[in-house]
Order: C-alpha cells, then structure tokens, then sequence
C-alpha cells in the first residue's frame, strides 16, 4: 500500500513540476517504457516486439558496437584509451562481474525506503542494500536489439539479476547517441508508464582509464532525466540533480574494475564497486 502511494506521488510530482519535451528535435528521447507495473527480465522481449526488432541470440557479445566513436574528438587523450577498458565495453558477455555496495547517510535512507517500497515490486532497479545481497554474484547477460532488415545494432539490454535473491537488479538499455554534435552513452531504464535515461558523457584519463559522468548543464546534456509517458508526440520530464560517475580502470595487479559512484546534488549516497574478470 505504501509502494502505491509512494508511485503515486512521484508520478504526481512529475504530473505538476515536470516539463514537455517534444520528440521532434529530440529524438534522443523515445526509449523503452512499460504498460505494466511489473518490469522484470523478459521486458526486452515486448520491447523488440513492439519496435519491429530482432533479439539476436546467437550473438551474446558487448553493451557498446563502437565503443571508441563515443569519444568526443575534441579529447585530448582520445588515442590513450586503455584497449581492455574498450574490450569490456564491446564484449562485455566475456566477462563475469564482482560487486560490493557502500550506502552513505543522510541521503540513503530515502534510497533505502524507495527500493524496498517500489522496486521490489517493479522488480527492477533493485540496487543492492547489503554487500552480502551479491556474495553469490550478479548474472550478466547482454541481449543485442538488432534491426532485421540490415541487421545493425540499435541497442542493447544489459540485464542483471541478484543470484541468491533472482531479483532484478537492473535492466538497462545501451546505445550510442549524438546530441548537437557531442558523442554521449544513452542508458534507459524502463519503469511504469516511463523510464530514467541517463546521458554520460566519455572521459579518457591519463592512464587510459575510462570515466563516464552524467554532469551536465540541462536537458540534452549529459545527466540524469525521468520521463515519463505524455502522448505520441512528447513526453514529459524532469532533469534531476542525481550525479553518477563511473571510472573503469586497471589496477596494479591488471585487474579490472570499477567504481560507481551516485550523488545528489553534493551528498554521495552509494558507492558500487566492481571486479571485472575474463570468464
């Protein structure tokens, strides 16, 4: 009852304070929404009914076709890019993923109430509240949205679950977008009658290393957004001030990992750390 009333008010919210985007001149914006309350593991598969697209099933591969084409050009450190940072990122199904989870106060204990009042129910975005929810680990599959008539990569649904609770951790959908000229990494996730879509924008470091940040200067730059469905024509949305940074790096010992951090307007509220290793 209070996952409802929770759902109700956000969606009120956005109702009230939220603003009209039209899909024309912004087309970055159609993405993946449910009909229903439930998410889940098989959305992708009423997704790439709807939009005419095929599931290719033969070909388990990577999140990203191209990765280095979503380097801005302007990047000095463009030709510095690590080659197992990029490798990860477009044969992401060759890897098996470790994760630990860090809450921070004051911030996490809404956090907290949202995913248990609403996630669990939507089953999706179920983020870890303990580290000892992912001691079994995490499955990674990666389902490739393919067009059936030239067989391009249009997206990809990079799904999660919790082994030891089967939950849905997240199901987001990848792909590449160019907006006024800036190379960005689109990540949708769809909820009930909308989706959070989260623009990143690629940041080589010296070392080769790899940050994708979402802070930017409004809509149409990189950052965090919530849609929500208006007609067929726009949509309705606000930009948010929820930061993520992701840093992809190797370690002293060659490992791979990852360090995913979240804040709201200046608090950190959760810290995702990951160990990337070849299967």
């Amino acid at each position: 009852m209070f996952g409802a009333f929770l759902r109700w008010l956000i969606n009120a919210w956005l109702y009230v304070t939220g603003k009209v985007v039209p899909y024309k001149g912004n087309e970055w914006l159609r993405g993946p929404m449910s009909d229903t309350e439930v998410i889940g593991g098989q959305f992708y598969e009423r997704y790439a009914a709807d939009r005419g697209l095929v599931i290719d099933k033969d070909h388990k591969d990577g999140l990203i076709g191209d990765f280095a084409a979503l380097i801005p050009a302007t990047d000095p450190l463009k030709d510095k890019l690590h080659p197992r940072v990029r490798h990860f990122y477009e044969h992401t199904t060759q890897y098996k993923l470790e994760v630990w989870s860090q809450w921070y106060s004051p911030i996490s204990f809404f956090s907290r109430i949202l995913i248990k009042s609403v996630s669990t129910r939507m089953d999706q975005l179920n983020i870890p509240l303990d580290p000892l929810e992912t001691s079994r680990g995490m499955t990674n599959d990666v389902l490739q949205l393919k067009d059936p008539a030239t067989g391009a990569l249009v997206c990809a649904c990079w799904l999660r679950r919790s082994i030891l609770s089967g939950r849905v951790v997240y199901a987001g959908f990848y792909s590449g977008v160019i907006i006024d000229g800036s190379p960005l990494v689109k990540v949708a996730f769809p909820l009930p009658n909308g989706n959070v879509t989260v623009l990143l924008r690629v940041v080589v470091q010296p070392d080769g290393s790899v940050k994708l940040i979402s802070r930017g200067r409004g809509i149409g730059d990189a950052g965090y957004y919530r849609v929500q469905k208006r007609d067929a024509d726009s949509v309705r949305l606000r930009y948010l001030p929820l930061k993520e940074s992701i840093h992809v790096y190797e370690d002293e010992h060659g490992t791979l990992r990852t360090d995913h951090l979240f804040s709201f307007w200046r608090f950190k509220f959760l810290h995702l750390h990951y160990k990337i290793m070849p299967v």
